[in-house]
């Protein structure tokens, strides 16, 4: 069997020229990367003439779920069956990539390539983050070191730098060690680059004049009066701005069938929002004729949540359909299996592990009210009874459910998911609603996730998040919406509670303010901002042959 990457470098894509007209772009709308890159230059005229599909999955597992990979393989189907299909998807971070969880370019016969550049440097989006957000940290504490007009005080200096890499020695430092020119010694710390708040603005700015404005409000720490200090105060987001003219611009690539697809901006749901940029959204959605597949990231309780709560506020958007992603193997976890005995037939622990995916169901039908299709990514492994145990549930909640099969056979093995996309958004079941209300005091919203979307019983807030919670309100931040920094493998802030877990208490260590994305971060659990690499990381086994061919990415 092949490897994802053997598969893709396999393929003769089209110029991208060509990928373009077939939205109805011009080479005078593009600025190319290449041949089969390109940064689409055209302006968002918000026309919206496309139904908005959003893909979505239970919680993850090592046995995989396949997301990224049936959000391109029904785009790929669709367009088969002659629908005018984008697909907007998120951009890698460098992180995973070499770390554990991988690239984001799909797998198998449903993929968006070139997926080696893709997942690697792309087009620089990435970088240009790490710049303007290092640009910023510098700038901080430049002024300082030269006077300190503002009377920042370094011990509330809230912003970190970041680097697009798991590397846990950078969590916590100290740095400004040496001479006194070399600058004013404090405690800081890197978060990786898609964690950063840049990466939330710029998904979630309309246009490089909001963009300029939102960077503007980031709150870069407090005086010693207990002042909030932004990037605007510095004068540092014009230059910042100017850092992401091009990063603003979505980029147009294409699936293996030679389909369009937009990739741009790529927060994590588990530390930040979880989606891809507004920008790409809505030009997908101008240029579309008749469907957008997009994604969100992690599980529904994560991803989707995030996209509904925060990113459907901002845009006044609403998803016509979605799609709910569950794998037998990843049921089979959720009820107690060992990885290694995934592959046998274990109906008992496959029910078991079936309230993950109801409490998704309902999460998505009736807190939301949106009409859902569960989609089973088929392994070769699964079996027609365990199949149809998850049909069962489907029935149980009047949801439909198909099998997919488009990582062995690409749009072929979507068809069924697509037909029934298309039946859905027809019937115009769409009742939605967001999980709580603006106004609601900053405790009552998180409580209020915990207890509807999560299924938990109560919050334990530290007396460091109550505090925080208290200065956020009184400094006019209290009508935010909520974005919760969590552990993606559970409904619950414990890795280890699979399933369904019900009644648990959430435990929150910390809130802070994204202001200029327009949010507040609720920390829970042992989430932190900074990942670290496995034991045996990725890029051991990534190299590069004397040809210049790249060798183990996936």
């Amino acid at each position: 069997m092949l490897s994802d990457i053997e598969i893709a470098q396999q393929a003769q894509p089209e110029k991208i020229t060509e990928i373009a007209k077939k939205i109805g772009l011009s080479e005078n709308d593009l600025e190319l990367y290449g041949n089969y890159k390109a940064k689409i230059t055209k302006p968002v005229s918000k026309e919206n003439k496309a139904k908005l599909v959003l893909t979505t999955a239970i919680n993850p597992t090592p046995a995989g779920e396949g997301k990224t990979t049936t959000t391109i393989g029904v785009a790929d189907a669709l367009n088969k069956l002659g629908k005018n299909t984008i697909v907007a998807l998120r951009e890698p971070s460098l992180g995973p990539v070499f770390g554990i969880k991988g690239g984001a370019a799909g797998g198998g016969y449903a993929q968006v390539i070139p997926m080696e550049d893709i997942n690697l440097h792309f087009t620089g989006d990435i970088h240009a983050l790490t710049a303007a957000n290092n640009l910023l940290a510098a700038i901080i504490d430049n002024h300082i070191y030269q006077g300190n007009e503002l009377g920042i005080d370094p011990k509330q200096v809230t912003w970190r730098r970041a680097v697009d890499m798991n590397d846990r020695q950078l969590r916590n430092i100290i740095d400004g060690l040496g001479r006194k020119v070399d600058g004013v010694s404090r405690e800081d710390g890197f978060d990786i680059t898609v964690a950063s708040e840049v990466m939330a603005i710029l998904c979630l700015a309309e246009d490089i004049q909001d963009l300029k404005d939102r960077l503007g409000k980031i709150i870069i720490g407090y005086t010693y009066d207990g002042k909030p200090v932004t990037a605007e105060d510095l004068n540092a987001n014009g230059a910042m701005a100017v850092l992401l003219k091009d990063a603003i611009k979505p980029n147009l690539v294409q699936t293996l069938e030679a389909n369009p697809a937009i990739i741009h901006g790529g927060p994590f749901a588990n530390i930040a929002h979880g989606c891809n940029s507004i920008v790409a959204t809505n030009l997908a959605l101008d240029l579309a004729d008749d469907f957008v597949i997009t994604e969100a990231g992690f599980g529904a309780d994560l991803g989707a949540e995030k996209f509904l709560d925060i990113k459907c506020r901002t845009t006044g958007l609403e998803p016509d359909a979605v799609i709910l992603v569950a794998t037998i193997r990843a049921l089979k976890y959720n009820g107690g299996v060992d990885r290694s005995e995934l592959e046998k037939e274990n109906l008992d622990a496959l029910e078991k592990g079936m309230p993950n995916l109801e409490k998704h169901i309902e999460n998505l039908t009736q807190t939301y009210g949106l009409p859902v299709v569960v989609a089973i990514n088929k392994f070769p492994s699964d079996t027609e009874a365990e199949m149809e145990l998850i049909k069962k549930t489907g029935k149980k909640y009047n949801v439909p459910v198909v099998v997919s099969e488009v990582f062995e056979k690409g749009s072929e093995g979507g068809l069924d998911l697509a037909k029934k996309v298309i039946e859905l958004t027809k019937e115009g079941k769409s009742d939605f609603n967001f999980a709580y209300e603006l106004d609601q005091p900053i405790k009552d919203k998180i409580t209020q996730l915990v207890k509807t979307v999560y299924g938990g019983g109560s919050v334990n807030f530290s007396k460091e998040a109550s505090d925080s919670i208290a200065k956020l309100e009184e400094l006019g931040y209290g009508n935010l919406p909520i974005c919760i920094a969590k552990t993606q493998y559970s409904l619950s802030d414990d890795p280890t509670k699979l399933g369904r877990p019900e009644g648990f208490e959430l435990n929150v260590k910390d809130v802070t303010v994204s202001a200029g994305a327009g949010f507040i971060v609720v920390l829970t659990g042992d989430i932190m901002k900074m990942p670290g690499l496995p034991k045996v990381p990725a890029a051991n086994n990534i190299t590069i042959d004397e040809e210049g061919k790249i060798v183990g990415l996936f």
